[in-house]
């Protein structure tokens, strides 16, 4: 799915790299500097791949520099776990350097960790990755289990594995207490019925990426999920997107990116960054039809919604080395070699 080896990613293997500019500033496919959007609220980035950004470190100072204070970056234990969890800390204090560079007196953003292996990466899910997934579940900046869910639009697993391997990360998501983001392209029929045969995780669901209408949002709704919306509730043709977000309870929504894929407009055919999430949260003011200290008290609570969710006080489960001892050693008799699931 990507390469973690070093600071590069399918993105760059796929692409030639776009000059890059060691500035805060947005520009479109053309390169034209574009002026971000005018408001003074924080903003959060519930799914990027910091690991699949050129420059992570450069990524987190441009969030800081517009205002993204808080950031949740997606890591799969079947591919290279360890290079995240590794860097993190290497990428802040460089982004820390560029944003004095910049004369810029801003933190850099507060990062949390998701881990789960993702729905196309089903067929690799062993008893040795379970174990993997555990250990860095209980990690301290370990926030949620995800993404995890099914993909019918690729299949690069078979659907079945795909079931199987989602069920089990939910139930490992309520033993740990820790709440889920869900992955579900032209799945979501599946996905409820899983969600309502195998229980809600107690620490919360969060529909990712979700680009549909109202009527397919409405169950996930009514069993309590968070949505989160991204660059498609920007793009011109998604009325019935931002119909939808209309009818979200707000106490429920939450921005992200999902970098580097999907950039918002005005960005669109750009790599994305989580510093665009700013261009996601002015389109749902818009939608909503804000303004003034509406506008901002609605980006407020978005925010909030967003640290309530990931950064919420898992040491209970987390300080605990025989939880964590006792879900490993039933993870061996759980998963067997791929794509099988005994």
């Amino acid at each position: 799915m990507r390469t973690t080896q070093a600071a590069t990613s399918d993105v760059a293997n796929q692409q030639s790299e776009p000059k890059v500019y060691w500035d805060a500033l947005f520009r479109d496919a053309k390169g034209r500097v574009v002026e971000p959007p005018a408001f003074s609220a924080p903003v959060a980035d519930t799914h990027v791949h910091l690991d699949m950004l050129h420059h992570p470190a450069l990524a987190l100072a441009r969030a800081a520099a517009n205002g993204v204070d808080f950031l949740v970056t997606v890591v799969d234990p079947t591919e290279d776990p360890a290079y995240t969890y590794l860097s993190l800390g290497e990428w802040e204090h460089h982004a820390r350097d560029l944003l004095d560079g910049w004369n810029k007196h801003v933190p850099v953003p507060t990062t949390r960790i998701i881990v789960g292996c993702h729905p196309h990466n089903a067929s690799r899910f062993t008893r040795d990755i379970e174990q993997i997934l555990i250990k860095c579940a209980s990690r301290p900046l370990t926030a949620g289990i995800g993404e995890i869910g099914l993909d019918y639009h690729y299949d690069l697993s078979p659907r079945t594995t795909q079931q199987e391997v989602f069920k089990r990360q939910l139930a490992l998501a309520n033993e740990m207490m820790l709440p889920v983001a869900l992955h579900l392209r032209e799945a979501h029929d599946d996905g409820l019925r899983i969600l309502r045969e195998e229980g809600m995780p107690a620490a919360g669901t969060l529909l990712h990426c979700f680009n549909l209408d109202l009527e397919t949002l409405k169950p996930f709704l009514d069993l309590g999920c968070y949505v989160a919306f991204g660059g498609p509730v920007t793009f011109k043709k998604s009325d019935e997107l931002r119909e939808a977000a209309r009818n979200t309870p707000i106490g429920r929504i939450v921005t992200e990116t999902d970098a580097p894929f999907m950039a918002p407009e005005p960005l669109r055919g750009t790599i994305c960054g989580p510093e665009d999430t700013v261009f996601t949260a002015a389109c749902l003011v818009e939608a909503f039809g804000l303004e003034g200290r509406e506008a901002i008290r609605l980006l407020t609570r978005l925010f909030e919604n967003a640290r309530n969710f990931f950064d919420r006080d898992t040491s209970s489960w987390q300080d605990n080395p025989k939880a964590v001892a006792s879900l490993v050693a039933q993870a061996k008799g759980v998963v067997a070699s791929p794509p099988a699931l005994s």
